[in-house]
């Protein structure tokens, strides 16, 4: 099977895409992380005083979780125009959205210095942090996988998400260079966690520059030049293929309610408040430790994904996740530091393998014509139904039952239920992307779909 280009493009436009795909993403998930990071340290004392300590953090979680309500809109619009203009303009406009709102955080008054307007704005921003995140996502994939080869699938869609662990470990390390270095102890209070989310605007600029320069998708490009651009993609999505949207976002939800459970804010807190008590940059350099683990496994499972598929390198990382979900928990809570990078070590395993092979399967489940709008969409409601209110739960959890048992129990729940929809889609590498091969596309993705062509008969058996 082949690309609309004879060789998916040079090596050469290859490692430019991958290098772009990885710099843009890593950018717009250090902003997002550093929002969840701050959470988790600051804002309940600058935004959400009034509140008290317990209600305060509670506050301040929600405020995490409140803009993965809005990455659906976000889908939907960059799902929409990406469908339809290119992929390429769509990378762009939400890196800029994403760079000026996390720029304005850093420069926004406290709830001590403008009272109710303070937290207000404050969720204004991060809701547009949340419409940029989710038109982000499927942008950055698309073009990765649909300048690879099929064989390489795995690995290129990899790359994009390499951003993720790669903005987490950025977003922690500064942070953890202010509160132990530039601005310890009530200097970090008082201005310091300012720091990181100014530093965004430089970001932005290297961004914007990297991903202007790359080719837009080769599979778009023969889309534009056949005008087969559908017409209102998300309808069409949803007409013919709601329940690959939902079975590809319960895929991701485990996944997600892990990730910003261990490396978005609940953790950090948790190490730091009175039951473990350790220090905050202690627990910080951990979490960056846990954040370079979860590149290299996502990493990895980009090549283990081309070698024996997506489901299998699902399923590995699932099970992997599954058997820590308890461990996690009884390390943290010895309060011993060496236990923490243990601890968080070893679950970053299940969160790479369970990460890295998210790219190649989304794109080759859904059509051509309505790709953008299916990788989008069910990444953003994946997003909401896993990590939109995971540290809020657990932190109500943690409140209603003092044992972290009971945030156990609802991962190992959350990776349950991703398991079985993992089990529900098929493996399809290989498959043809283009538009040429629509038809194929539309058929065979879901166990309960006969439809399937025969080429894929023993692939899929």
């Amino acid at each position: 099977m082949s690309t609309p280009r004879s060789d998916a493009g040079s090596r050469r436009t290859q490692r430019r895409v991958a290098f772009a795909t990885i710099v843009g993403t890593t950018i717009e998930w250090y902003d997002f992380f550093i929002y969840a990071t701050a959470a988790g340290l600051v804002f309940a004392q600058v935004f959400f005083a009034p509140a008290g300590e317990s209600i305060g953090l509670l506050l301040a979680f929600a405020s995490v979780g409140i803009s993965f309500l809005f990455r659906p809109l976000g889908a939907f619009l960059a799902g929409h125009f990406g469908d339809k203009i290119g992929r390429r303009p769509m990378l762009v406009l939400t890196l800029i959205l994403m760079g000026i709102s996390t720029t304005l955080i850093g420069v926004l008054p406290t709830y001590e210095t403008a009272g109710l307007l303070a937290p207000v704005v404050l969720l204004l921003l991060r809701i547009l942090q949340g419409i940029s995140a989710g038109g982000e996502w499927g942008g950055a994939v698309l073009m990765a996988v649909e300048h690879a080869p099929p064989s390489r699938r795995g690995r290129a869609g990899s790359f994009p998400q390499l951003g993720v662990p790669l903005g987490m470990l950025l977003a922690s390390g500064v942070t953890a260079l202010m509160t132990g270095w530039i601005s310890p102890g009530d200097a970090f209070i008082e201005w310091g966690w300012r720091v990181p989310f100014l530093l965004s605007i430089v970001l932005i600029a290297v961004g914007y520059l990297v991903r202007r320069a790359v080719e837009e998708s080769p599979i778009f490009t023969e889309i534009a030049e056949k005008k087969q651009q559908t017409k209102v993609p998300v309808a069409e999505l949803f007409r013919k293929h709601w329940l690959l949207v939902i079975l590809a976002a319960l895929v991701f939800a485990g996944n997600n309610a892990a990730g910003y459970m261990a490396t978005g804010g609940f953790i950090p807190s948790y190490a730091t408040g009175e039951k473990v008590g350790l220090d905050r940059t202690d627990v910080l350099l951990a979490i960056t430790f846990a954040a370079a683990m979860w590149f290299i496994f996502t990493l990895l499972s980009g090549f283990v994904a081309d070698t024996i598929g997506r489901k299998r390198t699902y399923l590995i990382g699932f099970g992997v996740q599954a058997l820590m979900v308890f461990p996690l928990f009884w390390l943290i809570d010895t309060g011993s530091l060496p236990m923490l990078y243990l601890a968080l070590g070893l679950f970053a395993i299940g969160l790479g393998m369970s990460y890295g092979p998210q790219a190649a399967w989304y794109s080759e489940i859904f059509p051509a014509s309505v790709r953008f709008s299916g990788v989008s969409i069910s990444y953003a409601l994946g997003a909401i139904l896993g990590g939109a209110f995971a540290p809020t739960i657990a932190q109500a959890l943690i409140n209603s039952t003092g044992t972290s048992a009971s945030v156990s129990l609802y991962l190992l729940g959350m990776t349950v239920v991703s398991i079985a929809a993992v089990l529900v889609l098929r493996d399809r590498p290989g498959i043809d992307l283009s538009i040429n091969n629509q038809a194929e596309q539309e058929v065979g993705a879901t166990v309960f779909d006969k439809r399937r062509a025969p080429a894929f008969e023993k692939v899929n058996s």
